[in-house]
C-alpha cells in the first residue's frame, strides 16, 4: 500500500515537475520507502512475536537466545546490514535533495518524516536498543547463578520491549 501511494505520488509530482533533481528526489523516496518498510517488518516482528515467545522461555534460555539471534546483527550479517545501514542513508539522502532541490511542497513533509523516522527509530535503536545488546552479549550463560540471571534479563527485557513497541510504532506511522 506504501509502495502504490508512492507510485501514484511519485507519477503526479514527475508528470508536473520535470528535471534531475525531480528524478533523485523520486528515486530515493522510492529506495526510503522500501527499506524503511523493511525495518519497520524486522522491528514490529520482534515487537509482536520474537520477544513474546522469547518470554516464555526460562531466563537462562531467555539470555542463550536473544544473545544467539543479536549475535548474528553483531556478526554484521550483510542483508540485515545492507537493509538497516541503507535504510539510514537514503532518508538522509533524500532529505538532503528534499533541503536544496525544488521538490515543492513535499520538502517540509520529506524532512519532517526523515526526522522522525531518524530519531525515533534509529535514534531509538543506536540509544537503548545497541548498549542494552552489547550488555547481554558479555553475560556469560554458564558461568553467573541463577538469582544474577534473573536480574540481568529483568534489568533487560522490561527496556527493551518497551522501547521496542515504541520504536515500532513510530516506524509504522513513518512509513505508510
Amino acid at each position: 500500500s506504501a509502495a502504490v501511494s508512492f507510485l501514484i505520488a511519485s507519477w503526479f509530482v514527475l508528470r508536473f515537475e520535470s528535471g534531475r533533481i525531480m528524478i533523485f528526489f523520486a528515486v530515493g523516496l522510492l529506495v526510503s520507502t522500501i527499506l524503511c518498510a523493511l525495518v519497520t517488518g524486522f522491528v514490529f516482528t520482534y515487537a509482536v512475536i520474537v520477544m513474546p515467545g522469547l518470554s516464555r522461555l526460562s531466563d537462562r534460555e531467555f539470555v542463550r537466545a536473544f544473545q544467539a539471534t543479536d549475535q548474528i546483527i553483531q556478526n554484521k550479517q550483510p542483508v540485515f546490514l545492507a537493509v538497516w545501514v541503507g535504510s539510514i542513508l537514503s532518508v538522509v539522502v533524500t532529505m538532503v535533495i528534499a533541503l536544496v532541490g525544488s521538490v515543492g511542497s513535499a520538502r517540509w513533509a520529506v524532512l519532517a518524516v526523515g526526522a522522525v523516522y531518524l530519531l525515533g527509530v534509529q535514534g531509538i535503536t543506536v540509544s537503548v536498543h545497541l548498549p542494552l545488546n552489547n550488555q547481554l552479549q558479555s553475560v556469560t550463560v554458564d558461568e553467573i547463578d541463577s538469582e544474577s540471571m534473573c536480574e540481568k534479563r529483568r534489568l533487560f527485557e522490561g527496556r527493551w520491549t518497551y522501547f521496542n513497541k515504541i520504536r515500532a510504532v513510530i516506524s509504522c506511522v513513518v512509513t505508510v
